[in-house]
């Protein structure tokens, strides 16, 4: 029998989902009571037992040092399109690979869609750095109305159109210096580049985040490549990446007993935080300056920093934004440019084809970017959304259930945690994407799609997540690829002697596993 103060909880819990289903419905929820009605008890979903699954993730076992996309396609095909993945350390993951969950997903996420952070993380902004982080968790890890208020406030600055655009030249400039690198280093004979490329790549993003963010040059494509500073946060996000997977993906066992990996992770995220703030306090120095001399410090034609306009609105806000974009933004679009330029390097058809669209708007190799000119660029775009389908930084999205929901036929509970495996699985299947190991831009494009053979979902390609929790820098994200590829394309010819097959290595997330041996050929007009 029920206690009194348990009937008293269950009580309250059902109130609160009766009006969280009548705010949803009031907003357009996708809601169905007759599905939910009909749906197979939450009791009755598939999937390993909490045992077997610990116990495959130990040496030995069935999924140790597997890829989370494998994994998930393995547990696919041995209990279904949606199962129930053990919470290892925490509450079970539903993962569903029905397209058609998606939209009941998305349109029943509350206002403030939550999502599971990594553990690893929360400890390290809540306890071993609290001093900084006064518990705030930011965007990429936060929850409820703190985040809303936070993404409130950058939403207008980043996402925008008429905003980001105002950072193309700040962008432009980081991209002059690549360029240069690139003409500096490759070998004079095969014109290849050296087998670390990919930590140029990766210094070009860090760079571009720091011109927009801070409005500041960190020099690490340029004076300052060979620094110790530099050196530190390149071999630190490295790591993270690494134990970020081992740490929070497998059991848990840091939590209990002394685990050096962890211990690790610490340091490394010391040394990027350091790093980032360090930077950000002089840049926030600049901006006090420059608010009591009442003379403009930037430089005629460079728009003024995220950190800035952010500033204005709450200090602590802005510093916590701005180490966002540094911590979860780098890898990922590493990977993205990397993947797009192994597609293009590898289909010298769409190469051409992309070459002579950029011709139209950049008619010599120095020309101007602006986004004015490069507006209508569709092919370029397109050429960046399939690299990235071929290329996915990571397995999908995750979204905690406010109330109840009916997926693929059962009732899954408020309160758990499903996961979308679509950018890894989904958008590399046949049966939802045609020709699907081809590199077609002409998917992504109106007038030649079915030529190719129309993606059977809208949901398939999420890189950037969706609705409100959509990430908050893709409009920058959006420009450094264009900017870099279009540049990239027009200055040089883009080969790679070399098979492509293993390109990257994906745990939970995604790194380069070959050298990046490119070869840019320098285009004579």
């Amino acid at each position: 029998m029920l206690s009194k103060q348990l009937f008293r909880e269950r009580k309250i819990s059902a109130q609160i989902q009766r009006i969280q289903r009548a705010l949803a419905t009031k907003s357009g929820s996708a809601l169905d009571s007759k599905s939910l009605e009909q749906a197979k008890p939450y009791s009755e979903l598939p999937g390993p037992s909490r045992f077997s699954f610990i116990c495959s993730m130990l040496p030995g076992g069935r999924y140790r040092n597997v890829p989370v996309n494998e994994m998930f396609l393995d547990l696919s095909r041995r209990y279904g399109e949606i199962f129930r993945m053990p919470g290892v350390g925490g509450s079970d993951i539903v993962i569903t690979m029905n397209p058609v969950d998606y939209e009941t997903v998305f349109r029943n996420e509350g206002q403030f869609p939550y999502r599971r952070s990594f553990s690893t993380f929360d400890y390290f902004k809540r306890v071993h750095r609290r001093e900084l982080f006064e518990g705030t968790d930011g965007l990429t890890f936060g929850n409820g109305p703190e985040w809303g208020k936070m993404r409130t406030a950058v939403n207008p600055i980043l996402l925008q159109p008429r905003n980001a655009k105002l950072y193309v030249n700040n962008l432009v400039q980081v991209n002059d210096e690549f360029l240069e690198r690139i003409r500096a280093i490759r070998d004079p004979k095969t014109q290849e580049m050296p087998a670390d490329f990919a930590e140029d790549i990766r210094r070009l993003v860090l760079e571009s985040i720091g011109c927009v963010s801070l409005n500041t040059r960190l020099g690490l494509l340029a004076e300052n490549r060979d620094s110790e500073e530099a050196k530190q946060l390149i071999r630190a996000l490295g790591q993270i990446i690494e134990l970020s997977f081992v740490l929070d993906i497998l059991p848990p066992f840091w939590k209990y007993v002394p685990e050096p990996n962890f211990k690790k992770l610490m340091r490394a995220l010391d040394t990027i935080t350091d790093i980032c703030y360090g930077h950000i306090q002089l840049a926030l120095k600049r901006i006090e300056d420059e608010a009591n001399s009442g003379a403009p410090n930037t430089e005629p034609g460079i728009e003024k920093s995220l950190l800035e306009k952010l500033f204005r609105v709450d200090r602590h806000t802005a510093v916590i934004i701005a180490m966002d974009l540094f911590f979860a933004g780098v890898d990922p679009t590493l990977v993205s440019l990397g993947g797009i330029l192994l597609s293009l390097a590898k289909n010298p058809a769409q190469q051409a084809r992309l070459l002579e669209e950029i011709n139209g708007v950049l008619p010599e190799k120095n020309s101007q970017w602006t986004m004015e000119k490069t507006a209508n660029l569709p092919y370029l775009r397109a050429c960046i959304k399939e690299g990235i389908r071929m290329y996915p930084i990571g397995p999908g999205t995750l979204r905690r259930m406010p109330w109840d929901v009916s997926l693929s036929g059962y009732c899954v509970v408020a309160g758990t945690d499903v996961g979308m495996a679509s950018n890894y699985q989904m958008a590399n299947m046949e049966q939802f994407v045609p020709r699907v190991r081809e590199f077609l831009p002409e998917r992504w494009l109106r007038d030649e799609s079915k030529l190719v053979g129309d993606t059977s979902t809208p949901f398939m390609y999420l890189p950037f997540g969706f609705g409100p929790r959509a990430c908050a820098g893709r409009r920058i994200v959006d420009m450094i690829l264009e900017i870099a590829v279009s540049r990239l394309v027009r200055n040089f010819e883009i080969g790679f002697d070399y098979p492509i097959e293993n390109a990257f290595k994906a745990q939970f997330f995604v790194k380069p596993n070959i050298p990046f041996k490119f070869k840019f050929v320098e285009r004579s007009v």
